[in-house]
C-alpha cells in the first residue's frame, strides 16, 4: 500500500509542478505547433529522462551532487541564456508575417535528444524535488531503498508526460481558435519566456544556490 502511495504521490506532484509554464514544456507546445504532435512526445520523453536522472541524483548521490557547486551555477546561467534566446527567438518569429521556428528549434536535431538535452541544461527542477522528496523522507512516506525510489520515479515521469500532453495538445487548439495566427501564440511565448528570465536572474543573484539545499534531503532520511 505504502508504495502504491509513493507513486500516485510521485505522478501527482509531478503532474502540477509541471503545469506552471516552464521552457521545456511551452518548447513542446512550439514543436506541437510548427512541427507535430509525434515529435512533441519525442521532445517530452527526451526531459523527462533527463528530469529522472536528476531525481535519481538527488536521492542517492546527494554528496556527489554536494561537490558539483560550480556546475550547477554554470548550468543556472546557460539556462537563463536558453530562455532569453527562447523569447527572443519567439517574438522574432511573432513579427514576421509567416512565423518560422523559434531559433532554438531551427535545426535537425533528433527531438528526443533536443529534449534531454534542453532539460539537462535547465536543471529547474532540481530544487523542487529536493524539496518534495525531503518532505516525503520527513513524513515516512518515501523509504530510502530502491524499491521506493523507482516507484517514485516511475509516477513522476508519468506524472511530467501526462502534464506536457495537456501543453501539446493545447498548443493545437489555441492556434485552431486563433484562427492558425501562430504570431499572437509566439507573441504570448515570448512574453512568458521574458517573464520567467527575469525571475530565474532574480533566483540566481538572491536565492541560495542548488547545492546549498541538498543537505536538508539527506538530514530527512534518517
Amino acid at each position: 500500500m505504502n508504495l502504491v502511495k509513493v507513486f500516485f504521490l510521485g505522478m501527482l506532484i509531478s503532474f502540477i509542478g509541471t503545469l506552471s509554464p516552464s521552457p521545456l514544456n511551452l518548447t513542446a507546445m512550439q514543436i506541437s505547433v510548427h512541427e507535430s504532435v509525434r515529435l512533441a512526445m519525442y521532445f517530452s520523453l527526451g526531459t523527462i529522462l533527463s528530469e529522472i536522472i536528476y531525481v535519481r541524483l538527488c536521492l542517492v548521490g546527494v554528496h556527489w551532487m554536494q561537490k558539483q557547486k560550480k556546475l550547477f551555477k554554470w548550468l543556472e546561467w546557460i539556462t537563463f541564456a536558453l530562455i532569453v534566446a527562447l523569447s527572443v527567438g519567439s517574438f522574432i518569429a511573432a513579427s514576421k508575417a509567416h512565423p518560422a521556428q523559434n531559433v532554438v528549434l531551427d535545426n535537425n536535431i533528433n527531438r528526443f535528444l533536443l529534449g534531454v538535452t534542453m532539460s539537462a541544461l535547465t536543471p529547474m527542477h532540481v530544487p523542487f524535488w529536493l524539496g518534495w522528496s525531503t518532505v516525503l523522507f520527513a513524513k515516512k512516506i518515501l523509504k530510502a531503498n530502491n524499491t521506493n525510489y523507482y516507484i517514485y520515479i516511475i509516477g513522476i515521469g508519468i506524472g511530467t508526460f501526462l502534464a506536457n500532453c495537456l501543453y501539446i495538445y493545447s498548443g493545437k487548439y489555441i492556434v485552431t481558435i486563433l484562427n492558425s495566427n501562430q504570431s499572437i501564440l509566439n507573441l504570448l511565448l515570448g512574453v512568458i519566456f521574458a517573464i520567467t528570465a527575469v525571475i530565474l536572474l532574480a533566483k540566481i543573484l538572491w536565492h541560495k544556490d542548488v547545492v546549498d539545499k541538498l543537505a536538508t534531503i539527506e538530514e530527512a532520511k534518517m
